[in-house]
């Protein structure tokens, strides 16, 4: 098969062409043939060293079909979607004409949307559900504060979290992005400098935070006395907080959680069966979520790809087509 291999840690340009052994899949797999991947903050992550040693083919989801599960649960030829379960960590992932992946991590979906549509909605629809619903615990009627928005991740936030009912306000470090945020369903958008805390219109309920160790502290005084923080992602960069101290940084009663969805998510204690995955598909293609991807690239410009989604100007989304 062909594959995009990591030929060592380092920027873009070392995602390079291979020719690899076609996957066997196991007992608990299933074998899909891909036919298209998203693009991930998490692989770029991968690809740099920043998660220490990984699997040679990055990726962690892809839609595609079932070329064989050795289970019989999905026929072959089945339209499924596949999400995490180690792929691009412990397991070669979806950069890939063929992935194994354990069958715990994949979806039999039922959908009009074109490969590359939907795929891009697994991961980030995925992880912003579990991290609002099941972190959060948001409820109709409540205010959330979503850090990072413009990111695919955190558009998807403000798709599931507007269309629960609650008041979303998104934050982005762009004035221009401001209009697109509120079309998706941000009642209000607030311009990110790192210092937000004091700003926000009214009182916040929790807040999902995108951005990460670099704004933590301002996000924990954010939110109202016995409010919630669940940190999601890294895009202010992955250093640690330095000098944190409970005592005197987070306030008394807030809840602070984490959700690393690449590392959990299909697991017995984090099932997949848990999402509305089937649910969230079909309100992306009634049009209730604004999940397309902004820009579609060829499996040969895996390269421009990475180079678009490290700038932080993808402004979304993004997936590759797999030939």
């Amino acid at each position: 098969m062909k594959a995009i291999i990591i030929s060592s840690h380092g920027g873009p340009e070392v995602l390079t062409a291979a020719d690899l052994p076609d996957p066997v899949p196991a007992a608990d797999e299933v074998l899909i043939a891909v036919k298209a991947f998203g693009l991930n903050h998490a692989e770029a992550y991968m690809r740099s060293g920043s998660f220490g040693e990984v699997a040679r083919v990055t990726g962690i989801e892809c839609a595609g079909t079932v070329v064989s599960d050795p289970s019989g649960r999905l026929a072959e030829g089945a339209t499924v979607v596949a999400i995490l379960g180690g792929m691009g960590r412990t397991r070669n992932g979806s950069y890939a004409e063929l992935v194994t992946v354990p069958a715990g991590n994949v979806i039999e979906v039922s959908t009009s949307l074109p490969w590359t549509d939907l795929v891009a909605l697994p991961e980030v629809y995925a992880t912003a559900w579990a991290g609002l619903r099941q972190n959060l615990d948001l409820r109709p009627g409540q205010t959330v504060l979503i850090r990072g928005a413009t990111s695919a991740l955190g558009q998807a936030a403000v798709n599931v979290a507007a269309e629960q009912g609650a008041t979303v306000i998104a934050t982005t470090r762009n004035p221009a992005r401001a209009a697109s945020l509120e079309r998706i369903g941000a009642k209000t958008v607030l311009i990110d400098d790192g210092r937000l805390a004091g700003q926000q219109p009214g009182v916040v309920d929790c807040v999902f935070d995108l951005v990460g160790n670099s704004v933590l502290r301002d996000s924990l005084h954010i939110v109202r006395p016995r409010g919630r923080v669940c940190q999601v992602g890294f895009l202010g960069g992955l250093e640690p907080v330095a000098d944190f101290n409970p005592i005197a940084d987070l306030p008394s009663g807030v809840q602070f959680s984490f959700y690393g969805s690449a590392f959990v998510l299909g697991t017995s204690d984090f099932p997949l069966t848990e999402i509305p995955l089937a649910e969230m598909i079909a309100k992306a293609e009634s049009g209730v979520y604004q999940a397309k991807p902004v820009r579609v690239f060829g499996f040969d410009e895996i390269v421009e790809a990475h180079r678009v989604m490290e700038s932080g100007l993808a402004g979304g989304k993004m997936t590759v087509s797999v030939p």
